[in-house]
């Protein structure tokens, strides 16, 4: 896998690259602003995927989105930033990016999110949820929160336990786990079962 990483930032865009670096199928480029990320990308081979920081010079907010787009057509570009706002999240994707990553994000996740995106998938984040205890994460605006139940199903399928596992570990029948898992995915958003484990990451359950 090829990554792009685009950043001003001489600390947060060392440090990332050295973490994706530590990946032995990942090689990593790098850019210091837009201008210098568009004639990097134009220069090498193929990317897997792009990732531009939203304030870094060039950019002019989401405008240097569609810059590369326009540069890298077929190629999968997503926004790193490091204020964690759903709106921008929500805007960036609406733009066409395929994902928004917040810099607070562990490496763990951050690592699945673009494993994520360079697969052809769009990474969408959902605001953390309360985890002090007694309180299920909510699940998009308008449903209920999860079940202890369901919390339970979705830490499980974080461990990459599969619905038979998950069934002999809770003493339940296979057949009422798929159940939990079809409601936990449309409370919470997710497509299938890799994006339900990054949405569970970002509430930090894994």
């Amino acid at each position: 896998m090829r990554i792009l990483l685009a950043d001003d930032h001489d600390l947060v865009r060392e440090t990332v690259a050295a973490f994706l670096r530590s990946e032995p199928d990942i090689q990593v480029d790098l850019a210091r602003d837009l201008p210098h990320a568009v004639e990097t990308a134009r220069a090498a081979p193929a990317y897997d995927l792009i990732l531009l920081d939203y304030m870094m010079p060039g950019m002019d907010r989401l405008a240097g989105l569609q810059v590369m787009k326009r540069a890298m057509p077929g190629v999968p570009v997503a926004i790193l930033s490091g204020a964690a706002s759903q709106v921008l999240a929500e805007q960036a994707l609406a733009a066409g990016a395929a994902g928004f990553l917040s810099k607070s994000m562990s490496t763990k996740s951050l690592l699945a999110a673009i494993r994520f995106m360079a697969a052809g998938e769009i990474y969408a984040p959902r605001p953390a949820a309360q985890a002090s205890a007694g309180t299920a994460p909510a699940g998009e605006a308008g449903k209920a929160p999860l079940t202890a139940r369901e919390m339970d199903v979705l830490r499980r399928l974080c461990q990459g336990l599969a619905n038979k596992e998950i069934a002999r570990d809770l003493g339940l029948q296979e057949v009422t786990v798929k159940l939990h898992v079809k409601t936990l995915y449309r409370k919470i958003g997710a497509r299938n079962r890799t994006h339900a484990v990054l949405i569970a990451r970002d509430m930090g359950l894994s």
